[in-house]
C-alpha cells in the first residue's frame, strides 16, 4: 500500500514539473518602459514635477492617492501640474506617472437627473454612475459648414425676454449684472420652462456656495426639473483646477446630446469664478500677468468654450447647444476686462440693473442696455407681430420718466406715454419660478400694445393678467393651440382674443381720472 502511494505521488510531482518546464519554455518576458516623475514642490492647487521627458501638454498625470493632475506648463526641466483633487497628503519625492491620455469625462443618458463633479463622481448620494463612453473635455468647435443659422426660438417663459430679447436655440446669450440682482434666478426660471419641450438642460455651478447650490437643487426638485436636467457642481472650497475644467466637462456632456440630434441648454454659473480660478492657477505657475492680473490668453479660454455652442445642420444630427454664461459686474461697470471679453464673444447680453432690482422691478432687466443680436430671427411671427412696437414705446417711456423726476411739466401726450409705459413695466414684472405659457404671453402683449391696460389701475395689473389667463379657457381649442405655436396670428384670431380680453378687463375697477397726476412724479 505504501509503495503504491509513493509511486502515485512521484508521478504527480513528475507531471507538475513537466508543466513548469513547458510554461518556462513558452514564456517570453517583455519589458514595458514607463516614465515616472518626482514631485518637487506642492502649493495651493498646483505641483511642480521633475522628470517625465515625454509628457504632452494637458496630458493627465496620476499622483499617489489616485489624485489626477493636468500638465499645464511643460518646461525644459520641470512640469507645472494643475491638481484636480485634495492635495494635502502629497509631499516632495512622491512618484508621478503618465497616463498617456488627456482629461476626459464620462457621457451618457444615465447622467440626466444626477448631480456630479467635473470628474464624473456622483454628489447626490444615489450611487456611482456606470458609463462606458468618454469624451475629452477639450474638443474643437464645429466647423462653419456644419452649422446652421439660429431659426428656432428657445422660449424662456419670461415675458420681458420672449417679447423684447428673444433667445434662439444655438445662441450664446450673456447674463450680466452686479451680485444679488437675480442672474441665477433668471437662468433657473429658463430651465424650469423647458419642461415638456424636448430640451435637455445642464446647470454648471462653478465655485458656488454650497447653500446656493442646495437651493437651486431644491427648486429643480420641487418643479420636477431634474427629469431633464443635469447638475455639474464645484463648490467654493474645491481646488481651482476643478473650477477651471468644470465648464469644459459640462460642455462635452452637452455636445454628446447635441450630436445625437437633441436640443441642449447649458448655464455657466458663473464665468467670473472661472476666470478668477484660471488667474490663480496662472499666477501660481509664474505665467506673466496682464490687465487686472489676468493672463493674456483669458479671452481664448472663454472663446474656445463658447464657440462650441451652435445649431448643427441635418448632416451632423440637427441638434443645438444654447449657452447662457453668467458674469458678475462690479459697481455696474460693464466695461471691465472680463465683461467686455464675453460681450464680444457672445451673441448678445441681458443686463440686470441693481436700481430696478431695488425698486422691485423683477426680473430687473434693463432693456436699454440689453440686446439679442440673432434671437430676433428666431422669434415666432405671432410674437413679432404683437411685440414689434413694444421696445420703442418702453424706451420713450423711460426717457420721459427721467424728465418727470425733475418736476417738469408735461403735455397730455407725454402723460399718456408715461401712463402706457408704467403699464408695460408692470406687465413685464414676473414672480420667481412662475413661467408664463406662450398663449398667455401673446394675449397679454396683444392687450398691452392695443392700450387695453391703460384703463386698469396699476395695482390691478397682476389681477388683470390672471383674468386673461383664465379667459383663455373660454376660447376655442384650435385657437389656443394656434397661439401656443405662435406661428401665425390671423386678423380674425386677433379679434377673438381682443374681444375676450375686453370682456374680462371690464370686470376690474377702471383707473381713476387723476391717476396720471399721482403717478407722474418719479414713480417706477
Amino acid at each position: 500500500m505504501k509503495q503504491w502511494f509513493d509511486s502515485g505521488l512521484s508521478q504527480s510531482y513528475q507531471h507538475l514539473f513537466t508543466q513548469f518546464q513547458q510554461a518556462r519554455e513558452t514564456l517570453s518576458p517583455t519589458i514595458v518602459a514607463q516614465e515616472v516623475g518626482t514631485v518637487i514642490s506642492v502649493s495651493a492647487g498646483i505641483a511642480m514635477v521633475d522628470g517625465l521627458p515625454g509628457v504632452g501638454f494637458e496630458e493627465l498625470l496620476l499622483f499617489p492617492g489616485n489624485i489626477y493632475g493636468i500638465a499645464f506648463n511643460v518646461d525644459e526641466h520641470e512640469v507645472g501640474v494643475v491638481l484636480l483633487g485634495d492635495y494635502w497628503h502629497l509631499s516632495t519625492g512622491d512618484e508621478v506617472k503618465r497616463t498617456g491620455r488627456v482629461m476626459d469625462v464620462a457621457v451618457g443618458d444615465e447622467l440626466i437627473g444626477r448631480v456630479i463633479d467635473p470628474l464624473g463622481r456622483a454628489l447626490d448620494g444615489k450611487g456611482n454612475i456606470a458609463l462606458t463612453k468618454r469624451m475629452p473635455i477639450e474638443r474643437p468647435a464645429p466647423e462653419i459648414m456644419a452649422r446652421l443659422p439660429v431659426t428656432e426660438p428657445l422660449q424662456t417663459g419670461l415675458k420681458v425676454l420672449d417679447a423684447l430679447l428673444p433667445i434662439g436655440r444655438g445662441q450664446r446669450e450673456l447674463l450680466m449684472g452686479d451680485r444679488q440682482t437675480g442672474k441665477t434666478s433668471i437662468a433657473v426660471d429658463i430651465i424650469l420652462n423647458q419642461k415638456n419641450k424636448n430640451v435637455i438642460c445642464i446647470y454648471c455651478a462653478i465655485g458656488q456656495k454650497s447653500a446656493s447650490v442646495a437651493k437651486t437643487l431644491a427648486t429643480f426638485n420641487a418643479h420636477n426639473a431634474m427629469d431633464y436636467t443635469l447638475m455639474m457642481v464645484t463648490e467654493g472650497n474645491d481646488p481651482p483646477g476643478l473650477n477651471y475644467i468644470a465648464p469644459y466637462a459640462a460642455t462635452s456632456i452637452a455636445e454628446y446630446f447635441m450630436l445625437e440630434g437633441k436640443d441642449v441648454l447649458i448655464v455657466y454659473d458663473d464665468l467670473t469664478q472661472h476666470a478668477r480660478s484660471y488667474r490663480e492657477l496662472s499666477l501660481l505657475l509664474r505665467r506673466p500677468p496682464g490687465r487686472e492680473a489676468f493672463p493674456g490668453d483669458i479671452f481664448y479660454v472663454h472663446s474656445r468654450l463658447l464657440e462650441r455652442s451652435t445649431h448643427l445642420n441635418k448632416e451632423h444630427g440637427g441638434g443645438s447647444l444654447t449657452a447662457l454664461p453668467i458674469i458678475e459686474t462690479e459697481a455696474q461697470n460693464m466695461s471691465a476686462y472680463i465683461p467686455t471679453n464675453l460681450i464680444s464673444i457672445t451673441d448678445g447680453q441681458i443686463y440686470l440693473s441693481p436700481n430696478l432690482f431695488d425698486l422691485g422691478v423683477l426680473p430687473a432687466v434693463d432693456v436699454g442696455k440689453s440686446v439679442s443680436r440673432v434671437g430676433g430671427k428666431a422669434q415666432r411671427p405671432a410674437f413679432r407681430k404683437v411685440a414689434g412696437a413694444l421696445k420703442l414705446a418702453y424706451a420713450q417711456f423711460e426717457e420721459l420718466e427721467t424728465f418727470a423726476r425733475f418736476g417738469a411739466r408735461l403735455d397730455a401726450n407725454s402723460l399718456k406715454t408715461i401712463e402706457h409705459g408704467q403699464r408695460i413695466r408692470a406687465c413685464l414684472k414676473q414672480a420667481e419660478s412662475s413661467p408664463v405659457a406662450v398663449s398667455t404671453q401673446i394675449c397679454i402683449l396683444l392687450a398691452l400694445t392695443n392700450g387695453l391696460f391703460d384703463t386698469i389701475a396699476l395695482d390691478n395689473i397682476i389681477a388683470a393678467q390672471q383674468a386673461i389667463a383664465q379667459g383663455l379657457k373660454s376660447l376655442e381649442q384650435k385657437l389656443v393651440a394656434n397661439l401656443e405655436t405662435a406661428q401665425t396670428l390671423k386678423d380674425e384670431d386677433k379679434q377673438q382674443v381682443l374681444v375676450m380680453v375686453k370682456r374680462v378687463l371690464q370686470e376690474l375697477a377702471p383707473v381713476s381720472p387723476h391717476s396720471a397726476d399721482k403717478t407722474t412724479a418719479g414713480k417706477t
